[in-house]
């Protein structure tokens, strides 16, 4: 094919654009389609076209034109990244292996805490007060006389398949001090039957709190309870490596009743990974930003695609020109100004590209909160000055 058929002419028929841009991101957005020509015509003026002859035709244009919003893109999206990321965490469904031409406007992002509440949901697994490991539960039949008992070997070996549990909690206690003595502003013995049939039998009646002060019943029920672990052997136990000692020790009417404890499952516990965040976000690889739609990028942002596309075009001329340095002629030769062009585009590059994070950079939500904090400081020194006017009354 002859060299002179990538001579650059002015587009006018829309299929082009689709027939040569490599990834066809954009193919789909009728803005794009329509902005692509005026884009290419621009780009050619500023190129020195019709004056100058353009040594490659306007598909080369197009492939800078869609780089460009490719470029501006990346780095809206790393804004939004560094912005977002960790609200988005093992929360939104992670995209790995996007198609190209994947485009797509992620909606407004709010705070919701985190890896901060990921963090609290951890303590309040161990404080017993949520959390995302199941707490469960279990129970051992007691044994005439058998005071120690083994949980690895009584349990957790036959129903957690042998792997560790972490006891959180042993229901050996006694019954409560408030049922065991009684109130005579509540009524005598002989009325204990009414008092369950209104679930009272139990409890002290309310009329108790009327009569006297409830640091009575306190005072009385503490009583009890050091009565209890002072002058016999009160219900309690100790729990060292899983191994369960009870006191007081298991009688013979106490053989064949079951102890009931709370725990969890120590791999649980230490796992990373749940199954509800499964699948979503761990990294900046994965956070699912897409390529911006074109049609929803607005004025200031498209001038600087405009700007970029040129650059990449003047660049791209630059090293198609630098093939050869200069061409011979009758009388003497002609000097290719190939080396500029590729200096001068990498320059206005460098140059949109430190603009644009600057940019970014001045808008995130930590430079807001400066700002904020700056602006509250100033309105402060500012009211301090002010006059404070004095009231006469």
């Amino acid at each position: 094919m002859s060299k002179f058929s990538y001579i650059y002419t002015d587009p006018s028929n829309k299929n082009e654009v689709t027939q040569s841009t490599p990834y066809g991101t954009y193919n789909t957005d009728s803005a794009f389609i329509d902005d692509s020509l005026n884009v290419c015509k621009w780009v050619a003026r500023r190129l020195g076209h019709p004056v100058m002859q353009l040594e490659f035709n306007s598909g080369s244009i197009y492939t800078c034109f869609e780089e460009a919003i490719s470029e501006y893109s990346l780095h809206i999206n790393h804004y939004n990244i560094k912005n977002w990321m960790w609200e988005q965490y093992g929360n939104v469904d992670r995209v790995s292996g996007s198609v190209m031409s994947s485009t797509g406007s992620m909606e407004p992002v709010h705070a919701n805490m985190g890896s901060t509440f990921m963090l609290s949901e951890q303590y309040g697994t161990m404080a017993g007060v949520g959390g995302g490991v199941t707490l469960k539960s279990g129970s051992i039949s007691l044994i005439s006389e058998q005071q120690d008992y083994d949980l690895n070997v009584d349990w957790a070996a036959v129903s957690e398949s042998s792997n560790r549990i972490v006891i959180q909690k042993v229901y050996n206690q006694g019954p409560s001090s408030i049922s065991r003595f009684y109130d005579p502003f509540a009524g005598s013995f002989e009325q204990r039957n009414m008092l369950d049939q209104f679930g009272m039998g139990n409890v002290s009646p309310a009329v108790s709190y009327i009569m006297r002060p409830i640091s009575y019943d306190l005072a009385r029920a503490n009583a009890i309870e050091t009565n209890d672990l002072v002058r016999k052997s009160a219900y309690s136990f100790e729990i060292i490596n899983n191994r369960l000692k009870l006191f007081p020790v298991p009688t013979a009417d106490d053989s064949g009743n079951k102890i009931w404890f709370e725990y969890y499952v120590r791999n649980e516990l230490t796992d990373t990974t749940r199954d509800y965040s499964t699948n979503k976000v761990t990294d900046p690889s994965n956070v699912p930003y897409k390529f911006i739609t074109y049609s929803g990028i607005n004025a200031a942002g498209r001038q600087w695609i405009r700007k970029f596309s040129l650059s990449l075009a003047k660049e791209l001329l630059g090293i198609i020109r630098s093939k050869y340095a200069s061409l011979p002629l009758p009388n003497g030769e002609v000097t290719m100004d190939g080396e500029a062009l590729k200096a001068e585009g990498r320059e206005e590059k460098d140059a949109l590209l430190e603009e644009l994070k600057e940019f970014l950079e001045g808008v995130t939500l930590s430079e807001r909160a400066r700002a904020e904090a700056d602006t509250a400081q100033a309105n402060q020194e500012i009211l301090a000055r002010s006059p404070v006017g004095i009231y006469i009354g």
